[in-house]
């Protein structure tokens, strides 16, 4: 859904917008509003972050936050999962994350929701490949797969039991059939 902008609307005076719900993103001089998430969309993304955060934050290698702006490259965008190395958290003096990220995630996870544009969101993937990601995931729910995308490299697609790659140093073994498991409510 794209929202009604002004002609020349820059990014410093999107960021100064109020936010919305569902977010907004700023991508090439246009605000997108995110759409709503639904069941299974909210379910995966619990479940990745949970399932991420218990290997990866204990020892300090990584978190990963949900729906977490960051603006960089000339976008502002919202991934729904952005996973963090630990030493690229940036903190205040107290010891706690900033609350304006200005960087890309190492590791930028989209769900695609059914009433989303998958072109879009490949777009945002690819953006943060470009400005320093390390690891992007399309997870689909409505066919079961992840497309994993790295660096100068062809994405590659999972729909069974391969292991997916996952953040290095984080010690993780997951496939997407074990993913797309996790949307059984009687499991």
């Amino acid at each position: 859904m794209t929202v009604a902008k002004p002609a020349s609307l820059t990014l410093d005076e999107f960021l100064v917008l109020p936010e919305t719900k569902p977010a907004s993103e700023y991508i090439d001089g246009e605000i997108i509003q995110k759409p709503m998430p639904k069941n299974r969309h909210s379910r995966l993304q619990a479940k990745l972050i949970d399932a991420i955060n218990k290997v990866a934050e204990a020892q300090r290698i990584a978190y990963a936050f949900p729906e977490l702006r960051c603006t960089f490259g000339g976008r502002s965008i919202v991934p729904d999962i952005a996973v963090f190395c630990w030493s690229n958290i940036t903190l205040d003096e107290q010891g706690e994350p900033l609350d304006d990220v200005v960087s890309a995630p190492d590791w930028a996870i989209a769900i695609l929701s059914p009433d989303q544009s998958s072109n879009r969101v490949t777009g945002n993937l690819l953006h943060c490949l470009t400005h320093g990601c390390q690891l992007g995931w399309l997870v689909d729910p409505g066919d079961r797969s992840i497309l994993v995308f790295k660096p100068q490299q062809q994405p590659e697609l999972f729909s069974h039991e391969e292991p997916l790659q996952v953040l290095d140093g984080i010690e993780l073994s997951l496939s997407s059939a074990q993913i797309f498991g996790w949307l059984q409510m009687n499991a």
